[in-house]
């Protein structure tokens, strides 16, 4: 827990110089950076809520949100208002100042993953050489909100729930590992910047055509996207809350902006794990396998408007896979949790350890 502290506070650290380098005195460069980040850590969660509400609706043959904005556009923040404006109750046997925290552990814990996503040519915050060890160990941590949420709330549903998270994180953190480490063995580095340069030398063996590392790796993309919804408590993988058991789980007492900033947080994390999918297995910025983006020579080498179009593909294939995990929502029942438990230790875990197998393998003999 030392080392993922210091790892984030180092991240944390770096991560200003770098956005404020102006060495080559590109002003342009540096605003695109920070509406970038800026939009990512608030407008993007708003966005994916405001998406989750629409085509929920549509697959559920009604409207969703329609008076609030155009199309209702703005009813995620008019939650927002509404949020910050309800009572923020405390139970009266609760720890207040666990209980207060609790939501802004699990809030920090997704947004620090953004400092070293590289998002465009040059568009992240700081390019680490362990960046894929510090996303893993960064979004990890946001299961100690939600133990902390549980236990301090004094009520004997939330703590199930959060005890339910903890056990979720357990078996889903090592296929989640297995399957990114895969991915790190084939492109030879832990910098996501580095995989996504190597995603875009990969060849099929024998041929010069490039693929991408989902098509080799398919299993340990699916692999990854499974465990990252068990670890976001995505439905089928809601058990710590599970409304129709533990009344909504770990965020039963929780009222106000509090209950807010946890929402948040969920949808900040589906944002994350969508880009970290993007980055290991679906070439990041790229087009298509060894298409690079117009305005851009090479991968890393482009002008002002490149950068801009790199980052709306990025933008267009995290939208797509988030727009993937609420279509799950919407399709699957939730599991039990010995059938959620069976699912990790029995088929996820030895399937992320052939895929290694086989990755590794692979590596050597090709």
């Amino acid at each position: 827990m030392i080392q993922v502290v210091s790892l984030v506070g180092q991240a944390s650290a770096a991560a200003l110089p770098s956005i404020l380098d102006v060495s080559g005195n590109l002003w342009l460069d540096v605003a695109l950076k920070v509406v970038a980040i800026v939009a990512l850590f608030l407008v993007a969660p708003l966005a994916i809520g405001y998406m989750e509400h629409k085509v929920m609706a549509h697959q559920q043959a009604r409207f969703g949100p329609m008076d609030v904005g155009p199309h209702g556009t703005l009813q995620l923040v008019a939650d927002g208002v509404k949020f910050m404006q309800k009572e923020g109750i405390v139970p009266r046997a609760a720890d207040r100042w666990v209980f207060g925290m609790a939501p802004a552990v699990s809030l920090v814990a997704v947004l620090v993953v953004f400092l070293v996503i590289p998002f465009a040519p040059g568009l992240w915050a700081q390019d680490l050489d362990l960046g894929l060890f510090y996303v893993l160990a960064a979004s990890s941590v946001g299961v100690l909100g939600v133990l902390m949420a549980g236990w301090a709330s004094a009520n004997k549903f939330s703590l199930i729930g959060g005890v339910r998270a903890a056990a979720q994180l357990i078996a889903y953190e090592l296929p989640m590992v297995l399957a990114a480490a895969a991915v790190a063995v084939q492109a030879g580095t832990l910098s996501l910047a580095g995989i996504v340069e190597a995603q875009a030398t990969s060849l099929i063996p024998g041929t010069s055509i490039n693929v991408w590392y989902v098509f080799p790796q398919f299993i340990g993309f699916a692999l990854f996207y499974v465990a990252a919804l068990a670890e976001l408590s995505r439905p089928p993988f809601d058990m710590p809350i599970a409304d129709s058991e533990l009344v909504f789980g770990f965020l039963t007492e929780y009222t106000g902006i509090r209950f807010g900033l946890f929402l948040l947080a969920e949808y900040a994390g589906m944002v994350a794990f969508s880009a970290i999918l993007t980055v290991l297995y679906l070439g990041g910025w790229q087009i298509l396998p060894g298409l690079a983006v117009p305005g851009c020579d090479g991968l890393f080498d482009c002008r002002w408007w490149g950068t801009l179009l790199a980052f709306g593909v990025t933008a267009g294939k995290i939208a797509a896979l988030t727009f993937t995990m609420i279509w799950v929502r919407a399709t699957y029942p939730r599991l039990r949790e010995d059938q959620l438990q069976r699912l990790s230790w029995l088929a996820l875990i030895p399937l992320s350890l052939l895929n290694i197998a086989v990755v590794a393998a692979a590596k050597v003999v090709l």
